[in-house]
């Protein structure tokens, strides 16, 4: 990447609002001919990841991310045991269908609706042993007593597909029934859903999956505690990617963690079995060169780049620390290019163009966490203000809130004694858009605008992209002229 006008580069460092892209001649025909492949070497096949935010990253979000080509990381206060069983169920979810919500036929219709918004497929399956006998969507439920069962309102006129049936031929037989939804059924068992979108959707995007063609998914481990205990826990369950995770990355605790967690794969590895790969481990959070350097050499394959930009955190406000993000994934990436290792941009991303300009800077993936918190995939329960908008509660990683939780085994006095201390907002709402409520819509947009992104940059990948792409300093004016309008002046 270079500086349109070098001379004219301001002394102080920028936001990913603060800059632009040129447009450069181009050969590249289509969009679709660009390849999203991550260049951070995790194995991702779009360079998304979904930040280890509790009320953000769980089964669902990373089953869904991970089909399209990106990887969720399971936070760190999430107890390790429920993290292997998490492991298991991402890695037994089928790569194409997206899973099912069931219910048995003597479940309340109330009980029903309530597991509706845990998809964006918008219909629960009644099943049998796993056989289905129907399907309730929230339209044939209007009207009837909560109390009743299922039974009652359900349909068994399904569109039943077999398992081989293509992307293609099952989005003809929704269009031709004007339906929505296909159960895909094997040997009478329940397999999972394909609505039409995801037909479509399987076609333009590549699942990302480890050795074995299973979804890819991460976890992450604080520099507390038992640090090596659970990386070799998480290891042993199958996790693909090791995430040591603090808020302030470039300290002598992190690179004891660090290497603790290093030596743990590597004897893992060399030891052979189940948890015989060499995990990539990603560490941070670091925004300047000199903190690249010590983490890479205390083992980090990938390092985190972020202090203060994300939409949850108070660190500027409360501390003054911290670094506008443009020029903190800049300067980092520079740094892990030359160690032979790369970066995350890790928070301040709002906007599609704002994952593009991270990715210009040199950034192998981005990651996302508050913007995907409004989604039906997030963990947290589907919630709806006076107006009848639906939102989801999201909080800081470093907000009181979060605290309590991570502090869970500590004595009451101390734990009271730790929440006075935050950095985090303890709790917001996040709207989920009436038009991209789903994470997937989330992901369209957002590789819609870095596709083209690389057309206009001549780019054919990411690789190229970063190299090719050249970028403007503009006023705040300028960015403003660059808003669309949803309505006339």
């Amino acid at each position: 990447m270079r500086f349109l006008n070098p001379s004219h580069t301001p002394a102080y460092d920028l936001t990913y609002s603060d800059v632009f892209m040129v447009p450069r001649r181009s050969a590249i025909t289509s969009r679709l001919s660009v390849d999203l492949t991550s260049t951070d070497g995790i194995g991702t096949t779009l360079p998304l990841v979904v930040a280890n935010m509790t009320a953000v990253s769980g089964r669902r979000m990373a089953e869904t991310v991970a089909r399209r080509g990106g990887i969720a990381i399971i936070p760190q206060d999430i107890p390790t045991g429920v993290v292997a069983e998490t492991i298991t169920k991402v890695k037994a979810s089928h790569i194409v269908f997206d899973t099912a919500v069931t219910v048995t036929s003597d479940t309340t219709v109330g009980g029903a609706l309530a597991l509706l918004a845990k998809r964006a497929h918008g219909l629960v399956v009644v099943v049998d042993r796993d056989r289905p006998i129907g399907v309730v969507s929230e339209f044939a439920a209007a009207g009837v007593d909560r109390f009743a069962q299922v039974h009652e309102v359900m349909t068994d006129d399904m569109l039943v597909v077999g398992p081989t049936a293509s992307p293609e031929e099952i989005f003809d037989a929704l269009s031709v029934r004007h339906e929505e939804t296909a159960l895909v059924v094997a040997d009478g068992r329940l397999l999972g859903v394909m609505t039409r979108r995801g037909a479509l959707r399987s076609t333009l995007y590549r699942p990302a999956l480890d050795r074995d063609g299973q979804l890819m998914v991460g976890a992450a481990v604080g520099i507390n505690g038992d640090v090596a205990g659970r990386a070799e826990a998480l290891l042993a369950a199958g996790i693909d990617t090791l995430v040591v995770d603090t808020a302030h990355g470039h300290q002598d605790k992190m690179m004891q963690a660090l290497k603790a967690v290093r030596e743990v794969r590597d004897r893992l590895a060399e030891a052979g079995g189940s948890a015989s790969r060499r995990v990539p481990i990603v560490a941070g959070n670091v925004v300047a060169a000199e903190g690249v350097d010590d983490l890479v050499e205390a083992g980090a394959d990938v390092v985190k780049v972020g202090v203060g930009p994300g939409a949850m955190c108070t660190t500027r406000m409360m501390t003054g620390v911290g670094r506008p993000q443009f020029s903190a994934v800049l300067e980092c990436a520079e740094a892990a290019r030359a160690a032979g290792r790369s970066v995350w941009a890790d928070g301040g991303v709002r906007y599609p163009r704002d994952v593009a300009l991270a990715l210009a800077a040199g950034a192998g993936s981005v990651m996302i966490g508050s913007w995907f918190a409004g989604t039906y995939e997030s963990t947290g329960n589907l919630l709806h203000d006076h107006q009848g908008r639906m939102y989801k509660e999201s909080y800081g990683m470093a907000s009181a809130r979060a605290v309590k939780l991570r502090t869970r085994d500590s004595s009451g006095f101390d734990r009271a004694r730790a929440g006075l201390f935050e950095e985090g907002i303890s709790s917001s709402r996040m709207y989920l858009d009436p038009e991209r409520p789903s994470v997937e819509d989330l992901i369209d947009s957002i590789i819609a605008g870095v596709r083209s992104s690389c057309t206009y940059a001549g780019a054919a990948d990411l690789e190229e992209f970063h190299r090719l792409a050249v970028v403007g300093v503009q006023s705040h004016s300028g960015y403003d002229e660059g808003r669309p309008l949803h309505a006339s002046w």
